[in-house]
């Protein structure tokens, strides 16, 4: 998860500065390494993934996988679950799930022969997602659409929950036209004496031909990377109605079609108040203040030295997910579209002669090599009336490839 890479780095700064009362100018002068783990085990029947990383540095692009590790999970039965190393994961060898009543445990050997463990778990609570509704409502003084997940659970016991989301909307250029422009070669001519043909250079022409990919309807995914949290504490029955999304009805990802595929996770009182401690500390804006909560443990802990500082927390989880989709003509009939994600499709156009303005030749050839604009028409001759390649091509930020569990 995207988020769990930021709040990496952050405690990497908390427990760097630990006591602040002054401006301090950062210097990475006494970096202290830390394994991060992140792993959370469900009842789904699929191949479970461990991520294993070291903190990083201020001036790295990201956390350092950790590579050549020995990662498994073991069960209150004697069963033993490997994991192999794929990309940036660890992945189970085999597909398996949590059960209900088992204790877990995970554990890993690092190639420099450290050894970390967690705490045994149990898997929660299996409360599944009743539904997710879509509203048209007002949040402050912005219009949009408020997502909201709906469950129950009748034995009173799930009461903490942690969300993620994946959001698929399709996109329309606007300005689309099925041919398109580009810069072709003529070969010279040799030149033929016999008949008194000088012969002629190579030279270069615009060809107009059809697109020979999809460019007009697009589709982008987006995950959630924020840490959402819910606790049904203060209600008399387990009952969760949780906005875990708003969009506004100016925002373009929703001008056509648009999907939003939920995840809870039901937590126990342990993980939860791991996770809403990451949360705090992300969004309260105080890494550098007086105050620091100083350096926390999740439940993974080094066996040769249990004071040894690691990141990460090792659960097992329920989770249920749900897929909504839902038309922007159905929440806002008669309502204009949101402003395209390309605020600027004017239409402008460009004499191809060269010389000076009105011609335009070496800058519309220019265009058209970059493919920073696209095709729109011509006015026979010369005349090629362009737009900005986002407008008139949306693979240019988006993919053209329909994914499988999309339904017009």
């Amino acid at each position: 998860m995207k988020y769990f890479n930021k709040i990496s780095l952050l405690l990497l700064l908390i427990f760097t500065i630990t006591s602040c009362t002054e401006q301090y100018v950062f210097q990475n002068t006494d970096f202290e390494s830390a394994l991060v783990v992140e792993g959370t085990m469900t009842n789904e029947l699929k191949n479970q993934t461990i991520r294993v990383s070291q903190v990083y540095q201020l001036d790295e692009t990201g956390p350092k996988f950790e590579t050549g590790a020995n990662v498994y999970i073991t069960d209150d039965q004697g069963n033993e679950y490997q994991f192999e190393e794929k990309d940036t994961v660890y992945e189970s060898i085999s597909a398996f799930k949590a059960e209900a009543g088992r204790k877990y445990q995970l554990k890993i050997r690092t190639k420099e022969g450290k050894n970390y463990t967690s705490d045994e778990q149990t898997l929660t609570t299996e409360t599944k997602i009743d539904n997710i509704t879509a509203t048209v409502e007002k949040v402050g003084s912005e219009s949009g659409v408020q997502i909201n997940v709906n469950s129950f659970d009748p034995t009173n016991s799930s009461k903490y929950y942690r969300y993620e989301y994946a959001e698929t909307y399709k996109i329309v250029a606007p300005v689309w036209s099925p041919l398109e422009t580009s810069i072709q070669i003529s070969p010279a001519i040799p030149p033929d004496l016999e008949n008194g043909f000088p012969g002629a250079p190579a030279s270069e022409y615009i060809l107009i031909s059809q697109r020979k990919k999809e460019t007009e309807t697009c589709f982008s995914t987006k995950k959630s990377e924020d840490i959402l949290l819910n606790n049904t504490n203060d209600q008399s029955d387990d009952r969760v109605h949780f906005p875990i999304r708003f969009i506004s009805d100016q925002n373009y990802i929703i001008s056509h079609r648009y999907s939003i595929f939920v995840k809870q996770y039901v937590q126990n009182l342990a993980a939860y108040t791991y996770y809403k401690t990451l949360k705090d500390l992300s969004t309260s804006g105080s890494v550098l203040s007086p105050k620091q909560p100083g350096f926390f443990y999740g439940n993974i802990k080094s066996v040769e030295n249990p004071t040894e500082k690691v990141i990460g927390y090792f659960e097992v989880s329920a989770v249920s997910s749900e897929r909504i989709f839902f038309n922007y003509a159905d929440l806002f009939p008669k309502k204009p579209l949101p402003p395209y994600y390309e605020s600027d499709c004017e239409i402008k156009d460009y004499l191809d002669c060269p010389g000076d303005f009105p011609c335009r030749q070496a800058v519309l050839r220019s265009l058209i090599r970059t493919k920073s604009r696209t095709y729109v028409s011509l006015n026979e001759p010369w005349t090629y009336f362009m737009v900005k390649a986002a407008c008139g091509d949306c693979t240019t930020f988006s993919s053209n490839i329909v994914p499988p569990f999309w339904i017009d």
